[in-house]
């Protein structure tokens, strides 16, 4: 096994542990910590992208789109945390409620 390849699945299994933790967690914060961490597997998987090009010298699109990716990765967590901070002041709560069904029961079962 290459470099590269260790670079992929590595990449590849933290996408998957953010993708789960994204689906199974109710904190909106672990919500964000999860999309951070597909983020960062994405990356990983671009840079073992660029490694597979001939020759001693990297493809340099796949890490330039891992340069932007990190500024918009930053930008967006910074937003995501000013809303979550702003709905947990609101309600108290960093947890999404799900909708009132208007008979007085909410989606997914709960009373």
């Amino acid at each position: 096994m290459s470099r590269t390849d260790l670079f992929a699945l590595a990449g590849m299994a933290l996408f998957v542990i953010g993708a789960q933790a994204l689906v199974t967690r109710d904190h909106l914060l672990h919500k964000v910590l999860a999309f951070n961490i597909m983020g960062g597997g994405v990356f990983l998987v671009l840079v073992g992208i660029a490694r597979r090009v001939p020759g001693p010298v990297p493809d340099p699109v796949p890490h330039a789109m891992v340069l932007t990716g990190i500024v918009v990765t930053v930008s967006a967590t910074a937003f995501a945390l000013a809303i979550v901070k702003r709905l947990s002041s609101e309600t108290g709560s960093g947890v999404l409620e799900p909708p009132d069904t208007g008979n007085g029961t909410r989606e997914g079962g709960a009373a």
